[in-house]
C-alpha cells in the first residue's frame, strides 16, 4: 500500500483530506506506528451528528468511538499521550443529559489489549458560550447554560512524557511579595497539610498550572495569569484566520479548538521535532499551533471545505517568520 498524497503541507507537517479511520488503518497509519508523541483532537460529537442519543444510532457512535482506542494506541510512542476534548451531550428532545459521551470515553479507556489509562481530567470553561440547549435554557428556562467542555488526558503508561515546568503561569503579586520577603507562615494547616519552612521560597519560573482553564477571566479584576486565563474570546474573532475568512466570505469551522488550549498540551507533553497528530482536524488549529511551536504534525479531516480553511490558517505570516 502506498501513502496517499497530502492535500497540502508545510515545512513540518502534512494535512490529509479523507476519512481518518480508513487512512490510519492503511499505509499512512503503518508509517506512523509507534512514532506519535501526542494525539490531540476534538472528535466528531453525537450532538453535532444530530443522532438520537441512547437508541441504535447512539450505540453505533459509541462503538465507533471505542474502536478508535486500539488504532490510536498503536500509533503512540511508549510514553506518548492522547488528549481528547469532549463537550456534554443531551438526550434527544429531553431536558436531561446523555451519558453517551462518558460511556464512550470509559469504553475507549477500558478497551482490552490497548493498555490505556486515564491520566488526568481538565475543564475548559467558556463564559461567552451561547445559552444551550436553547429549548431548555432560553425558552422554557428550566436548565442552566452549558458552559464548559471536558478535556481527557490518556496514555499507555502511568508516566507519559510530561513536564509542567513548561506550562507554568506567572506568580501572583502576593507570591512575588512572599519571595521578596523570604519568609512565610510555615507549619501545619487546618487541612493537615504541613508546609515546610522553605517550601515556598524556591524560585521557579512560575507557579504550577491548574486543571481548570478559563477562556476568559471569571474575575476581571484579577491579574491575568496564563495559561489558566487564555483570554482568547476577545481576540480570536479578529485573528489572522478569522479576518481572512471574513474577507473571502467563508464561514469558519463552528467549533474550533482554542489555540491556547492546544498550545498548552503541545508544550506540556511534547518536545521540538516530536510528532503531533489530529485525526479530526477541522480547520487545523492543532497543525497550526504545532508548526508554530516547532513540532512535526499530521492532520486529517474528512470535510474538503475545512481543508481549504487549513490552507488559510497555515498562510499566517507568523509561521513564515519561523522559517
Amino acid at each position: 500500500m502506498r501513502i496517499p498524497k497530502s492535500d497540502h503541507k508545510t515545512q513540518l507537517g502534512k494535512f490529509f483530506q479523507g476519512d481518518s479511520v480508513e487512512l490510519l488503518n492503511a499505509a499512512l497509519g503503518q508509517s506512523l506506528k509507534g512514532k506519535v508523541q501526542l494525539i490531540l483532537t476534538s472528535p466528531p460529537f453525537p450532538l453535532n451528528n444530530k443522532k438520537s442519543y441512547g437508541n441504535l444510532n447512539g450505540n453505533e457512535y459509541k462503538k465507533w468511538f471505542i474502536d478508535l482506542a486500539p488504532l490510536f494506541a498503536n500509533l503512540l510512542t511508549e510514553n506518548g499521550s492522547i488528549v481528547i476534548e469532549m463537550g456534554n451531550a443531551w438526550e434527544h428532545r429531553r431536558p436531561i443529559q446523555s451519558m453517551l459521551h462518558l460511556e464512550s470515553l470509559m469504553g475507549f479507556v477500558k478497551k482490552k489489549k490497548t493498555g490505556l489509562r486515564l491520566i488526568q481530567q481538565f475543564i475548559c470553561y467558556n463564559p461567552s458560550r451561547l445559552p444551550s440547549p436553547a429549548e431548555w435554557v432560553t425558552i422554557r428556562r428550566i436548565r442552566l447554560t452549558d458552559s464548559f467542555t471536558h478535556v481527557w488526558w490518556i496514555a499507555k503508561t502511568d508516566y507519559p512524557k510530561a513536564d509542567n515546568k513548561k506550562v507554568t503561569r506567572p506568580y501572583s503579586k502576593s507570591m512575588k511579595k512572599l519571595i521578596e520577603r523570604n519568609s512565610f507562615n510555615h507549619g501545619e494547616r487546618p487541612s493537615e497539610h504541613v508546609i515546610s519552612e522553605k517550601g515556598f521560597l524556591y524560585r521557579h519560573k512560575g507557579s504550577i498550572a491548574h486543571n481548570v482553564f478559563e477562556l476568559e477571566q471569571m474575575d476581571t479584576t484579577r491579574e491575568v495569569r496564563l495559561p489558566n486565563a487564555f483570554s482568547l474570546s476577545n481576540t480570536s474573532s479578529n485573528d489572522f484566520f478569522s479576518r481572512k475568512c471574513r474577507d473571502r466570505g467563508i464561514t469558519p469551522h463552528p467549533a474550533r479548538m482554542p489555540s491556547g488550549l492546544v498550545a498548552f498540551f503541545v508544550k506540556l507533553l511534547t518536545d521540538p521535532k516530536d510528532y503531533v497528530l489530529d485525526p479530526f482536524a477541522g480547520s487545523n488549529t492543532t497543525g497550526y499551533v504545532a508548526e508554530n511551536l516547532g513540532r512535526r504534525w499530521l492532520s486529517i479531516e474528512t470535510n474538503p471545505e475545512y481543508a481549504k480553511q487549513s490552507r488559510i490558517r497555515l498562510s499566517d505570516p507568523i509561521l513564515k517568520k519561523r522559517e
